[in-house]
């Protein structure tokens, strides 16, 4: 049996939107709304969406990089949303985030060492400075670099060593989950596939648990056991990653799937076009999100009724009236 490791419930985000001449506030953007998943000991969970969709910001809210509305984070029995700054910083040696842009996210005025190491310092899980040396350089060859880069800076590196970098931070304090957000997005095809095996690798060595955020569905088939599809703020699906590739049950993950190419001429796949343009997140659509899109959506149903995500008759859970 798998231990769980991270629950989610009921996760809200609201953004406040600010207008006028004073700046007050004028509404509100729920980013997140109401999601509901789980993670257990080593396993990746994917979270893939289209852009926009609260993907990253779920993600940043599980870590508290970005304080939730409402909802319940419990890790290892520990309720997230109560911890205070003590604690949290405690609680961060066990859950690290790997970042979208290599370029960004490393400081350019630090060397690699210092990058590395910094929360081998915050911490203080190094005595020595020879500690510290070796354990950085032992970071660096782990995740496929050499020792002799501990003094260079970020711009001396490509982006796929950027990455590397970034994952090399992310395991100094030896965490139980990571959360990968978009980590091979801002990459070369030729350098995804590099970084999404380290990744894989790195998971078999220290048993580590994802939650794999993308936008690319090609990408999280091969990474993850599960995966969860968002749509405006909300999971639409969640399933057995070989079950929903082969046999999708909600109509958006099936136009996602639709969408994705394949190298072979000869397979051919059903496309479903659907209709009109993402809503805007700052005024969804009642009901279910998806109505406005959805080629098998029922009048006045689904623009009245918010579908709950229900568990199928073969285990899979999907937020649907249909399905």
């Amino acid at each position: 049996m798998s231990e769980r490791l991270l629950s989610v419930r009921s996760l809200t985000k609201e953004f406040p939107l600010k207008g006028g001449l004073f700046g007050r506030q004028a509404g509100s953007v729920r980013a997140v709304d109401g999601v509901d998943f789980d993670i257990d000991r080593g396993e990746t969970l994917g979270l893939v969406g289209e852009s926009g969709c609260g993907k990253s910001t779920t993600g940043r809210c599980v870590l508290r990089l970005i304080e939730p509305t409402s909802g319940a984070i419990d890790f290892e029995g520990k309720q997230v949303r109560s911890l205070q700054a003590g604690e949290l910083r405690i609680l961060r040696r066990d859950i690290q985030i790997i970042f979208q842009d290599p370029y960004a996210s490393l400081n350019p005025r630090m060397s690699v060492g210092a990058i590395v190491g910094e929360a081998l310092i915050i911490h203080k899980l190094t005595k020595t400075r020879r500690q510290f040396e070796e354990r950085v350089v032992n970071l660096l060859e782990t995740v496929g670099l050499q020792a002799d880069h501990i003094g260079r800076h970020p711009h001396e590196f490509s982006g796929g060593q950027r990455q590397r970098i970034g994952i090399a931070r992310a395991l100094a304090v030896e965490p139980k989950l990571i959360i990968c957000d978009e980590p091979v997005s801002a990459l070369d095809v030729s350098i995804q596939a590099q970084v999404i095996n380290l990744l894989e690798d790195l998971q078999q060595k220290f048993g580590l648990a994802y939650l794999f955020i993308a936008h690319d569905l090609s990408v999280v088939e091969h990474v993850s056991r599960r995966v969860a599809v968002m749509y405006l703020g909300r999971i639409v699906e969640t399933a057995p990653a070989r079950e929903l590739y082969t046999s999708p049950l909600h109509p958006y993950t099936e136009a996602l799937l639709a969408a994705v190419p394949i190298p072979d001429p000869k397979v051919k796949r059903r496309r479903m076009r659907l209709r009109g343009e993402v809503p805007s997140p700052i005024n969804p659509p009642p009901g279910c999100h998806f109505h406005t899109r959805c080629p098998i959506a029922q009048f006045p149903l689904c623009k009245r009724e918010t579908p709950a995500l229900k568990q199928s008759s073969d285990g899979r859970w999907v937020a649907c009236h249909f399905r």
